[in-house]
């Protein structure tokens, strides 16, 4: 079986997004055959092991990837801290130190768009609560390369200046409910070949 991904899902959240992310990835079933990658604004220079907040049982193997490092379909990344995390391709990871975007590095707007140009129309993108508008012009990117963008209901949001911003910006994107996300994550996987 190949382990390169023909598919991927990014999932971006700021502020109140933690609990959400954390209740996809526990609710998906596994295996799954795409990759995900997650990008969650975090504060610079601060050490801490956010991905254990994401993994109860170790069903998939969910880690920080270090740059140039193969992706492996089946596996969960997150975005290191203080780097921009793009796609070379669909071979490897790049990390990125350029400057912050919405005062954001990790960058939603680049992680969305870096996966929109390596995957086109077999990226799913999620964006979540949060109170800057980071990932409203990858959410752009990800539907102008063929994609699929779910945006959270901004009125079940705990900051809905992100979601907001995201659909103003993209008319096409879909505006769900996290329980909708889930089940429109779940059908994205199940028709992947």
């Amino acid at each position: 079986m190949a382990t390169t991904p023909n598919h991927i899902i990014v999932i971006g959240g700021s502020s109140g997004s933690l609990p959400i992310i954390k209740e996809i990835l526990d609710r998906l079933q596994k295996p799954f055959t795409c990759t995900i990658a997650i990008v969650v604004h975090r504060l610079r220079n601060v050490h801490s092991d956010l991905s254990k907040v994401f993994v109860q049982k170790k069903t998939f193997k969910l880690h920080e990837p270090e740059d140039k490092e193969l992706i492996v379909r089946g596996n969960v990344y997150l975005a290191p801290a203080n780097y921009h995390l793009l796609f070379e391709g669909k071979e490897s990871f790049c990390l990125d130190y350029s400057e912050p975007i919405w005062y954001s590095r990790p960058s939603i707007d680049v992680t969305f768009s870096s996966a929109a140009h390596a995957f086109g129309k077999n990226t799913l993108a999620i964006l979540l609560t949060g109170a800057n508008a980071d990932g409203a012009e990858g959410c752009h990117t990800v539907l102008k390369n063929g994609g699929t963008v779910l945006v959270q209901n901004p009125e079940e949001s705990a900051f809905d200046a992100m979601p907001k911003a995201a659909i103003e910006r993209n008319k096409n994107c879909i505006v769900c409910s996290v329980e909708e996300i889930i089940e429109k994550t779940q059908s994205f996987i199940n028709k992947i070949p």
